[in-house]
């Protein structure tokens, strides 16, 4: 690709469901924050990216040192992520064009298999459109009666989890943010926003370790999706290689 490949971070979150004494990015994992692994794995794979990091204007825990990137720049973080990816995609309005790509990835991801990074731009390279890594739901879901009680159980065929990175054409996913802000359309991430503009975006099969840290027990979990993707023949040298 000709075009340049932009990374952006949001990484502005309070992450208050963890119930921790600083936002969920900051917390250890494996010895390191897990802001510093997930931009190892991406610094890993696209080792000449452009990275955007969407930080707390007012944040005390970040360190420059984590950021492995030669290229980088720090935005103000908004109140949702869409206000964050918003950000700065108007910080690079001067130097970016409508056809580079734009991958966004939750920095509460730090699982993201370099792999898993790769296929999703490979993937991404001729797409019109645009996409996102997903994994095909394999629980039985249930829609609640607003009350607690099972209102219906859904078909399940068909339906995936969406994952991120989420990857779109900078022009493309500036309008559908500014569709969605003007629209006052609340957006869980930037699929959704394509998607109200009339856009199918494709989904590419990822790993379903790509745990994303929400709650407390997710921490725990994501130290031993690190120690067995390490015990992985086919990953443990890279995994390794990634680590800050």
């Amino acid at each position: 690709m000709s075009e340049r490949l932009w990374l952006v971070v949001p990484a502005a979150g309070r992450g208050r469901r963890m119930g921790a004494e600083r936002p969920k990015q900051y917390l250890d994992l494996a010895g390191q924050p897990v802001m510093a692994h997930t931009l190892a794995r991406l610094h890993a794979a696209f080792p000449m990216a452009r990275l955007c990091l969407c930080l707390d204007p007012d944040d005390e825990y970040f360190d420059a040192a984590w950021v492995p990137f030669a290229c980088w720049r720090r935005v103000p973080g908004g109140a949702e992520r869409a206000d964050s990816v918003a950000n700065a995609l108007a910080a690079i309005a001067d130097t970016a064009a409508d056809e580079d790509l734009v991958l966004v990835h939750d920095v509460a991801r730090p699982c993201v298999s370099v792999a898993d990074l790769r296929r999703l731009f490979d993937r991404l390279a001729d797409e019109p459109v645009g996409g996102l890594l997903a994994a095909p739901v394999a629980d039985t879901m249930k829609r609640d009666d607003g009350t607690g009680r099972v209102a219906v159980t859904e078909p399940r065929d068909g339906l995936w989890h969406a994952l991120t990175p989420q990857g779109f054409r900078y022009g493309l996913l500036r309008r559908a943010l500014e569709a969605a802000r003007d629209s006052r359309n609340s957006v869980t991430d930037e699929a959704s926003a394509v998607e109200a503009l009339g856009f199918s975006p494709c989904l590419v099969a990822g790993r379903r370790d790509n745990l994303k840290i929400t709650h407390p027990e997710d921490l725990a979990l994501a130290e031993r999706i690190f120690a067995a993707q390490q015990a992985e023949p086919s990953l443990g040298d890279s995994m390794t290689r990634e680590a800050p």
